[in-house]
């Protein structure tokens, strides 16, 4: 049955500024209709569709024989060769059929044994349409190592462990969380040892970290194949390649399927913004041609990132695509994805060189990427298909309006988009102003200028300010007294006690005003001491940086555990409240004198005294619901490196007169300079 068209009506529905752009979304809604019902007629919908990985790439049939599939268009001639043949260029030539699909069949040794031995290295040697050899590694292969001392080139291996080596999931997907906290990790840097950690200790040493914390969802990065360590994952050559820095395939499930135990839902961070430009062992000249995967020339290269870009309206690299997310929901059990990169897909100039002030004319017209923008929309609606409970969430810094709107509605169909613009603005407050000049009102402007409808992850500091050159929230408060005075032994110095606490305020008050959801980067709970340098030619390649110290959060002498302590509580407090799943708060206070913010969400008051020295006691604030209130959360307790002037259990009672645009008030509320508490009825 073909795909309804979008009703207008539903666009302005959602967005009534929308109106002069109507007409380019609903065309962008008619060419994704008409690659959705392309992909119906020919090929029975997105479930067959998306199952590529089944036919391509390696498969080991019921008899023992194994069938290698490749889509390689532009090559004259194809031979499969590695370990089992000696790499014989000769022994095993491949067929070619109409669409450039080549293949080859190795009968079993005997039947039911396989031909290739488990783990053994394989390649595909080809004829150029130049007359020239090249060999690749397998497009689809599942499996890569680097043996760095011999080579920086991959190699490509055949991964078939034996039954009893194979994970078997024992539990099921966690539900649907009803607000995302995310912690976002790398699994190589999870380690306080000098080396590149793995899944294995991940699984062991992390999970249950991450559990304790509080966070319900865990963002991987950097597990699709990189060449290059130091690229933080975001250069792939093989997208269907679990990297073999951290183990082996069996691992990676097991860690997911342990976190699903623990009721984690766990996304992968998904980069199909762009490819690795590596020919050797990446998708680029796979065929010999520019143009397989990529669009050709200056189209196809991202001159910032230095990488190739995909063609999104050729029918075989939406294939490649839809069947890679479609892998790893089904081999890997992920439950959702974290698109990269999202803005320099959507339009053509990339972001580069380009900002964006909102209008609505930055978003529709000769500036869209359509093909891209329709992969996206491909992407979000196949996956929220055939995983109804799966989560997507887009990188974008432009704003798009629609982003996070379901595709019949109009939308590009993602569930959530990243506040990119929360941390910008921390870093500028911190870099060029004294606490006494931070304006109240742009902050909380900041915090809550968000589409109405369209979901919002807030986060205090992104992954990229932990990297040398830039400085966490930490870093920027405490800088080098970090190194001198964060033992309990040494004197409690005015930049520490500074430190400590807004490090406290600035999460909690993006925590609960920012979004619909939370992400934090591992070791910024605890304020890392030390950034994240890869090891790399610059450092002499070295690990001093490529890792967390969890040590030093672990020592009880030293104050990190206050921040860590402070961290747990405010998730375990949205955890019983639920405010990211709320509708977004009312702000009935921004006093630029007193720097006091008192906001309502789910019910809660939130009050921020964010005053470098004024205490306020007997401070009158504004509540709609009447009651008795008591403290459920203070940054001053003694846990999180506070003084107890505030503690809670506290109780206040409403007074039915207006204050502040509410129906009632709270009198005699004591707030601390540099402190925040939160009360609930």
């Amino acid at each position: 049955m073909p795909t309804a068209p979008l009703d207008p009506k539903t666009v302005l529905g959602v967005d009534p500024w929308l109106e002069a752009n109507v007409g380019a979304i609903v065309h962008r809604h008619d060419l994704y209709r008409k690659w959705k019902d392309t992909i119906e007629q020919n090929e029975g919908g997105y479930d067959p569709f998306t199952k590529a990985y089944l036919k391509y790439g390696l498969k080991v049939n019921p008899d023992g024989s194994v069938t290698y599939r490749e889509w390689a268009p532009n090559v004259k001639e194809a031979v499969f060769i590695g370990d089992f043949n000696d790499w014989n260029r000769m022994s095993h030539p491949m067929t070619r059929d109409q669409y450039g699909v080549w293949e080859i069949t190795i009968p079993a040794k005997e039947p039911g044994v396989c031909p290739i031995p488990h783990d053994s290295k394989v390649k595909i040697s080809m004829i150029a349409a130049s007359g020239e050899r090249i060999e690749r590694l397998p497009v689809w292969i599942k499996r890569v190592t680097q043996d760095l001392s011999v080579s920086p080139v991959y190699d490509a291996r055949f991964w078939n462990p034996p039954e009893a080596e194979r994970y078997k999931f024992k539990n099921a997907r966690p539900p649907k969380p009803r607000s995302v906290r995310i912690y976002e990790a790398h699994v190589g840097i999870s380690t306080t040892e000098y080396r590149v950690g793995t899944y294995k200790e991940f699984t062991a040493n992390m999970l249950p970290r991450i559990r304790d914390l509080g966070y319900n969802t865990i963002q991987l990065m950097a597990v699709m194949e990189h060449a290059y360590y130091a690229s933080f994952g975001y250069q792939v050559t093989s997208f269907f390649a679990a990297s073999s820095r951290y183990g082996n395939p069996e691992e990676l499930k097991e860690l997911i399927d342990t976190a699903h135990g623990m009721g984690i839902t766990v996304l992968l961070d998904m980069v199909h913004s762009h490819a690795c430009k590596n020919v050797l062992d990446g998708l680029n000249h796979f065929d010999g041609s520019d143009h397989q995967y990529f669009h050709e020339g200056s189209k196809g290269r991202h001159e910032l990132w230095d990488s190739r870009l995909f063609n999104y309206g050729h029918y075989e690299v939406l294939r490649f695509l839809m069947s890679n997310l479609r892998f790893w929901m089904d081999e890997y059990q992920f439950d959702g994805f974290r698109f990269d990169g999202v803005t320099s897909m959507m339009y053509v100039h990339h972001g580069i060189g380009t900002g964006f002030s909102g209008g609505y004319h930055e978003y529709f017209g000769d500036s869209a990427d359509l093909e891209a923008i329709v992969y996206l929309m491909l992407a979000n609606d196949a996956m929220h298909t055939l995983y109804p409970n799966s989560i997507t969430i887009a990188e974008d810094v432009s704003g798009m309006p629609l982003l996070c709107v379901s595709v019949p509605k109009g939308g590009i169909g993602f569930d959530y988009r990243l506040s990119m613009a929360i941390p910008d603005m921390w870093i500028k407050l911190l870099k060029h102003k004294p606490d006494d000049q931070w304006d109240m009102g742009d902050i909380v402007h900041t915090l809550t200028n968000r589409r109405y409808g369209e979901r919002s992850i807030a986060y205090a500091e992104s992954h990229d300010q932990a990297l040398v050159g830039d400085k966490t929230l930490a870093f920027w408060l405490m800088d080098k007294e970090m190194y001198t005075n964060m033992s309990d032994m040494t004197e409690y110095t005015p930049v520490i006690a500074r430190g400590i606490a807004l490090h406290k305020m600035i999460r909690l008050f993006v925590h609960s005003l920012g979004g619909e959801g939370y992400l934090n980067f591992e070791g910024n709970e605890f304020g890392h001491p030390e950034w994240l340098d890869f090891p790399r030619e610059g450092n002499g390649n070295s690990f001093h940086y490529a890792r967390r110290q969890w040590n030093v959060v672990d020592d009880q002498l030293l104050r990190y555990k206050y921040l860590n302590e402070f961290d747990k509580a405010m998730n375990h407090t949205e955890e019983r409240y639920g405010w990211l799943a709320a509708d977004p708060a009312y702000v009935s206070l921004k006093h630029e004198v007193d720097k006091v913010v008192v906001y309502e969400r789910a019910g809660l008051l939130f009050i921020f005294n964010f005053h470098p020295t004024n205490s306020f006691t007997d401070y009158r604030v504004g509540v709609e619901e009447p009651g008795k209130y008591s403290v459920v959360l203070s940054s001053d307790e003694k846990r999180f490196g506070g003084f107890d002037n505030v503690l809670p259990g506290g109780e206040y009672i409403t007074t039915p007169m207006e204050w502040n645009g509410r129906k009632n008030w709270l009198q005699q509320v004591y707030i601390p300079s540099r402190t925040c508490i939160v009360l609930a009825k």
